[in-house]
């Protein structure tokens, strides 16, 4: 009995799938091989007559009618202006949309829907506002799929824009969405780095890697440089909103009727120290009340600033310690070796530090003011760290590789990542220093505390 039903079942799934593919029809297929014939090789003029007639009799053909068929309209648009561009952008949402449609299971909702968005803000589609929505709703569908720094960046800047056209965004809904914002762009860009750097210490190793893996070094390398530029756009965007001129009179207005509110207050004391707003008797009150209404990790780590402030080292090294115990946050856990990691550096013990920025990094891998100031603390140590004058002055090419990987987790600092590499860069041995030591392509190790190794440019 089992045997039969087993054939059964299995001449059932041979008739779907004939069927379906009996639903693709001879002209179909004909046609579909002819666009995909010349889309593969950007042939436009050529794939757009079967293109057309794909969409009206074979909407289903393939996924590639939507994938080539994004691309052809794109061409098209980028050719296009005034009243015809809208039109081209207006028919490219609609592919998006059929695709969709027709291919639920291949097509990321979130991310489909802000590519519509995007559509629509760059060929000035419909008002900021409902550009907005539009982005709004994407993220809403499903924000993980949505990987484009562009979009990420576009939401948020027409939040700011709608807020001081007075458009029903407060103050609050921009700073909430400028954490959200520089959060997405550093998880991206975290994502990427982690991808490239196997591959750069693959090489670094002296592996030789293939052409598809130098592609994708290219590739990375070019898209974290988008997270960089619209990182940084973001804080442009934001400008003096964030400062604490516009914060402290926001949430002081508040205070008295929120006071006893914790969720409240750690938002609002969040935004301050984020900040460095935590001068301020404001900072203060709030961390007295929270502490007072539930002692927590987050109102542990608040009295460790506060006794950083006061210069009471002991205090804030043994608050900071509960925050961590306390803390089931990793972006929290993070903040909170962050700051015991800087305690130490202050104090001159490198080797201390870097092992508490890296603990930072293992719980948030976009926290890049942690590889700017390991980086800092091998520029310092150049000097103190090599048998020769070359060895030690090679320590800056660690030093700069370091500040490098900064800009790359969070774009928001790659400006000022980058050109802390290049100053590092700067002080490294010359081309002319490495043609004579003959050392090119040589892999040296690096003593002291920093105990590591940098490969020697050239071969």
């Amino acid at each position: 009995m089992k045997t039969k039903l087993t054939t059964l079942f299995v001449a059932i799934i041979m008739t779907v799938g004939f069927t379906a593919q009996a639903q693709i029809s001879e002209e179909c297929m004909t046609t579909g091989s002819i666009f995909n014939e010349a889309a593969k090789v950007k042939n436009w003029d050529a794939a757009r007559t079967p293109f057309t007639k794909l969409r009206k009799d074979c909407p289903n053909w393939s996924l590639a009618l939507y994938q080539y068929g994004e691309k052809l309209l794109k061409a098209d648009l980028k050719a296009a202006s005034g009243e015809q561009e809208k039109a081209i952008a207006q028919d490219l949402i609609l592919l998006l949309q059929q695709r969709e449609q027709y291919f639920p299971g291949k097509t990321d909702k979130g991310e489909n829907a802000a590519d519509q968005a995007q559509i629509m803000f760059d060929s000035k589609i419909g008002t900021k506002k409902s550009q907005f929505d539009a982005f709004q709703k994407a993220f809403e569908l499903d924000a993980a799929s949505i990987s484009s720094a562009k979009s990420i960046y576009t939401r948020f800047k027409l939040a700011v824009d709608l807020y001081k056209e007075g458009q029903q965004i407060s103050l609050q809904d921009v700073f909430d969405l400028y954490d959200d914002t520089q959060s997405k762009l550093g998880k991206e860009a975290t994502i990427l780095d982690t991808k490239l750097q196997a591959l750069l210490d693959k090489e670094e190793a002296g592996t030789a890697l293939s052409a598809k893996e130098k592609r994708r070094i290219k590739g990375y390398e070019t898209n974290l440089k988008a997270f960089g530029i619209f990182g940084g756009s973001t804080d442009g965007a934001m400008g003096a909103l964030g400062n604490c001129e516009n914060l402290v009179p926001l949430y002081q207005k508040d205070f008295e009727s929120m006071k006893n509110d914790k969720e409240w207050i750690k938002k609002a004391a969040g935004r301050l120290a984020g900040k460095d707003c935590t001068d301020t008797d404001l900072f203060k009150q709030m961390v007295e009340n929270l502490h007072r209404l539930e002692p927590s990790a987050k109102s542990a780590k608040y009295l460790g600033i506060l006794a950083g402030n006061r210069g009471d080292t002991a205090a804030e090294s043994r608050y900071y310690q509960e925050a961590i115990d306390l803390e089931t946050d990793p972006k929290e856990r993070a903040s909170a070796y962050y700051r015991l990691a800087l305690q130490a550096k202050k104090a001159g013990s490198y080797g201390k530090a870097r092992g508490l920025f890296n603990k930072a990094l293992s719980e948030d891998g976009s926290l890049g003011q942690a590889y700017l100031n390991i980086a800092a603390m091998y520029a310092a140590s150049a000097n103190n760290c090599g048998q020769t004058t070359f060895d030690k002055r090679a320590v800056y090419w660690l030093a700069a590789s370091t500040a490098e990987r900064a800009g790359r987790v969070s774009p928001s600092l790659a400006g000022t990542a980058n050109k802390t590499a290049a100053s590092y860069r700067g002080y490294a041995p010359s081309k002319a220093d490495v043609f004579q030591s003959g050392k090119a392509g040589q892999t040296i190790k690096i003593g002291c505390w920093i105990g590591s190794s940098v490969r020697v440019p050239g071969n």
